[in-house]
């Protein structure tokens, strides 16, 4: 992890396609304590669960072929409107004036969608990004990994 200082009163979001954390920290940056201040969740279903059917078939207009249709990947649809919905939450939060400085900790995957998603505001907040997966840990250990960042 690169060199990201959590200052007093910054926000730590840390999260995947299908929950968001978003925590405030009461500490400092040389030991920060991380209060929850809000959680999302998804429920996380597989494409199958979410989707309609199988694929549909093309018909060519010469000739006799036939090809299947790409079928829409709607989990990863939804971990991308899920994710689109907490920058939106954040650009809010930023506009309100109930955030300073964020930091973003996130699995890259959702890191890219999250980035496409955040608006001016957000970006001239962000501190940093770490390119972690911790949403599964406990806030204690989340500190520690920012701590030794």
């Amino acid at each position: 992890m690169s060199e990201i200082k959590v200052e007093h009163g910054d926000w730590v979001v840390v999260c995947d396609g299908a929950k968001a954390l978003v925590m405030e920290n009461v500490g400092n940056w040389l030991k920060p304590s991380l209060k929850t201040r809000e959680v999302y969740n998804q429920p996380d279903l597989s494409t199958h669960e979410i989707g309609s059917g199988p694929p549909g078939r093309s018909f060519s207009s010469v000739g006799s072929g036939r090809s299947s249709v790409t079928q829409t990947d709607w989990h990863d649809e939804s971990e991308r409107a899920f994710l689109e919905q907490l920058a939106d939450r954040l650009h809010a939060a930023v506009v309100a004036g109930q955030v300073k400085g964020l930091v973003v900790v996130a699995a890259p995957r959702a890191l890219g969608v999250l980035r496409q998603a955040y608006s001016p505001h957000v970006k001239a907040v962000l501190r940093g990004e770490v390119h972690k997966d911790f949403v599964k840990l406990p806030v204690h250990e989340i500190e520690k990994h920012l701590a030794a960042a």
